[in-house]
């Protein structure tokens, strides 16, 4: 399973190439996969440097929480970061 992070649009340029921001980091990706037009301040999720898809800011913002507190977790130690599910096995669906 491959998970993706929420990445905005931080600029686009001639070729159809976006700088994007995912937690922090900024990084150039392709925009070439996309089935609709993306623009800056816009979220897209990313495979191998291709922008796959767009989404929603809320369930951008909803993902990016959901990484955040897994990360606060691990920092103090309620999940091991060598634990298998990360604790999400006991999450209610």
């Amino acid at each position: 399973m491959c998970l993706s992070i929420p990445s905005r649009i931080v600029n686009i340029d001639e070729n159809n190439n976006a700088e994007v921001e995912t937690l922090g980091v900024l990084r150039k990706v392709s925009l070439d996969l996309l089935d609709e037009e993306a623009h800056t301040g816009e979220y897209v999720l990313i495979h191998v440097g291709f922008a796959m898809s767009k989404i929603s800011e809320a369930e951008a913002k909803e993902s990016l929480a959901l990484y955040e507190e897994i990360a606060q977790k691990m920092r103090d130690g309620t999940i091991d970061e060598m634990e298998g599910d990360m604790g999400l096995a006991d999450r209610p669906h």
